[in-house]
């Protein structure tokens, strides 16, 4: 049975009506991806920000958020900030302090980081669905899928390990590989190598029913499934 699946698989983007093109493995993001993607930044979980309240010197800390992205700060209570760009939290701030406790505040939230924030922020992979600690987190050196999970707390009880999915975007091409991780760890392909602003997806994921109907004639067990979804 397994020397049937090692064959060669169907060639899924000349198959009639086939939205996806199949390829050999994700290609490497050209550095022209990490400029364009930096031009917003969004507050995640275990973010550092400094937080000033013009005028105000007790209103002016570094407050770090927690694994939801949510913090507290005083007068205000609970900020929920994960997915915001800085100006919607220094907004929501602003908001919640004009009138009942000063009269025209001027709020702002920077990113606690010596270098730009904007860069710090894009050389990160983001890691979803069935891990204990889901969130952004910085690529430093050579991060491999099995490494990012493992930053990502690990798999939890629910995750499905031949249901991960990796989407990347290099150039005006967005692409998507679907990976099965107890291949992996058999030494049945090797790791691939994961690199800024991927999305790790760990589980059941939309991506992977989307294309349920070609995963059921391709042996994802013996080798990953890597597709050119479309263009940008």
């Amino acid at each position: 049975m397994l020397a049937g699946c090692a064959g060669d698989p169907p060639p899924v983007g000349s198959a009639p009506n086939s939205p996806v093109t199949a390829l050999e493995a994700l290609p490497r993001p050209e550095a022209g991806d990490v400029v364009r993607s930096t031009r917003l930044a969004f507050v995640g979980p275990f973010s550092e920000l400094r937080v000033e309240v013009f005028g105000v010197p007790d209103m002016q800390r570094d407050v770090m958020t927690d694994g939801e992205g949510n913090f507290s700060f005083p007068l205000v209570g609970t900020v929920a900030a994960a997915g915001k760009t800085l100006n919607d939290v220094s907004e929501d701030i602003r908001a919640r302090l004009a009138g009942r406790y000063i009269r025209d505040p001027q709020v702002t939230v920077n990113f606690k980081s010596s270098t730009n924030p904007l860069a710090v922020q894009s050389l990160a992979v983001t890691v979803d669905g069935q891990v204990n600690r889901a969130g952004a987190y910085p690529v430093v050196g050579r991060v491999t899928l099995m490494r990012a999970v493992a930053l990502a707390g690990g798999v939890n009880e629910f995750a499905k390990l031949e249901d991960v999915v990796v989407f990347r975007n290099v150039g005006a091409k967005q692409y998507v590989g679907i990976y099965n991780l107890q291949a992996i760890r058999r030494g049945n392909y090797s790791d691939p190598e994961i690199f800024p602003n991927d999305v790790v997806i760990v589980g059941d994921s939309p991506a992977r029913r989307q294309f349920k109907d070609i995963l059921q004639v391709v042996p994802a067990f013996l080798s990953p499934l890597i597709l050119l979804v479309r263009e940008l």
